[in-house]
């Protein structure tokens, strides 16, 4: 589930949410997400995917999580922020096409060993605020279902609009939330 393409005026308001310590605009962009996820089978919790520890050390805050943690208070559902962790600070993904990704990511994720047990069996949503090939929130439900999760689903803020250097990525369902028409707008 994407709630709006990664484009104007979204991937302003969400940079500026990841990369300026603009937290107060977590709310309206959960506002957005809640609309978007499908009816369907409820999750039984809630996970955010882990910031890499530099990532997570220069802003203090990890994004998915402020944006799972709003989001399973909006729609009853449990959230546990240390279920998946992070094995390898991997480079930032910014440039890197479909298959680079993917190996960027591999291997990247673990369950907490405390946590393991709590979901096998239980249906998960992954939390991501921005989603361009796919490959991060791929291998992170791979580690969920390793560890027994009976399903898992993909909920991230926006999602990158097919593009030819990271692979089409226009089969994805299309965001709830189309960016307003600036077409006729005067300056």
């Amino acid at each position: 589930m994407a709630a709006v393409d990664y484009q104007f005026p979204w991937n302003h308001l969400i940079t500026r949410f990841k990369d300026h310590d603009a937290l107060d605009l977590a709310h309206p962009l959960v506002k957005l997400m809640v609309g978007a996820v499908p009816a369907g089978p409820k999750p039984w919790v809630v996970v955010p995917v882990p910031a890499s520890p530099t990532r997570l050390q220069a802003r203090g805050y990890n994004p998915a999580w402020e944006l799972a943690r709003r989001l399973a208070a909006q729609r009853g559902l449990r959230a546990q922020p240390h279920a998946l962790k992070r094995l390898i600070d991997t480079p930032p993904q910014r440039g890197l096409d479909r298959a680079a990704r993917a190996l960027n990511v591999r291997g990247a994720f673990a369950v907490h060993p405390r946590h393991g047990a709590m979901l096998a069996g239980l249906h998960v949503a992954l939390v991501d605020d921005v989603m361009t090939t796919g490959a991060t929130l791929a291998e992170a439900a791979h580690t969920v279902r390793q560890a027994g999760a009976s399903s898992v689903q993909a909920w991230v803020c926006a999602r990158t609009p097919g593009d030819e250097a990271l692979g089409d990525t226009r089969a994805l369902p299309r965001p709830l939330h189309e960016p307003p028409d600036v077409s006729h707008r005067s300056c």
